[in-house]
């Protein structure tokens, strides 16, 4: 049985008009993360479909030390708040801590737990303790079948406010594939299915001080996974993708964000027999 959860004024399911989460892929500065907020809300309003802004604080995981990392706990949380009242939009925050989830939950509707931090048991019970819904993306190193394993470390503490995020697995070296089965085989548990479509045309550290991408195969991917009946789509936009701080190779600019949502809806309206 598909189940359906409750996000701010939205119903998500596997069962019901595709979803879609977006935003840069780490907040810059104030100013222009206010202004992706404003212009990513209003190409998606036009879809008619849920839209949930998302937003980092803290890439903790980037691929040199020297690279930027966000503003933190306390000053990206408060711009998230700012996004939040201006947008009117329910809103998703990477957690990499357990001490982090309190705080994150202060503000945010969903807390997500990044890939390589899937299986942290004390992080997901932390964030599953605040009530908050849990975006969970699946490690690029994990099959897609373990990830009942965190769904049950979740429920342990009575939250059954789970999302599950494909974003691809390892391939070699540099690269990621995906596997397309690993949508049906979580769907299996019931809970919505997210596919990330711009984290799954990375290339791991193929810029050598950073990781690479092909954003043009985002949108290919994404109406691969939308074919499926899944819950929605996950993607990072940027208004010049080539100058942002993070994941500018795979971020969408606004114009191909456009294209691909407009799509993905009609993949979705049909796939769904929705008119």
């Amino acid at each position: 049985m598909q189940k359906t959860i409750k996000i701010g004024n939205y119903l998500i399911s596997n069962n019901r008009p595709l979803s879609f989460i977006a935003g840069p892929c780490v907040i810059e500065n104030e100013k222009a993360y206010l202004d992706t907020a404003k212009k990513l809300k209003q190409i998606l309003i036009k879809t008619k479909h849920p839209f949930i802004l998302k937003a980092s604080f803290d890439k903790a995981n980037r691929t040199s030390v020297t690279a930027y990392r966000g503003p933190g706990l306390a000053k990206g949380l408060a711009i998230l708040e700012k996004a939040k009242k201006l947008t009117g939009l329910p809103v998703l925050v990477d957690v990499h801590e357990p001490w982090q989830a309190q705080d994150a939950a202060q503000v945010a509707d969903i807390l997500q737990i990044p890939a390589f931090l899937c299986r942290q048991t004390d992080l997901l019970l932390a964030c599953a303790d605040t009530g908050k819904v849990i975006n969970v993306k699946k490690g690029q190193f994990l099959a897609p079948g373990a990830m009942e394993q965190v769904i049950k470390k979740i429920e342990s503490r009575g939250n059954r406010r789970i999302l599950l995020t494909e974003r691809g697995a390892s391939f070699g070296y540099g690269d990621l594939v995906v596997d397309m089965r690993s949508l049906e085989i979580m769907k299996q548990f019931g809970y919505p299915v997210i596919f990330d479509a711009t984290h799954s045309v990375q290339q791991p550290g193929a810029l050598g001080t950073s990781t690479g991408g092909n954003r043009q195969m985002a949108p290919v991917l994404a109406k691969a996974a939308v074919a499926l009946g899944i819950a929605g789509v996950f993607f990072e936009a940027h208004p010049t993708p080539e100058k942002a701080l993070s994941d500018g190779p795979n971020s969408l600019d606004y114009k191909l964000a456009a294209q691909m949502a407009g799509r993905l809806c009609q993949i979705d309206a049909v796939v769904k027999h929705f008119k």
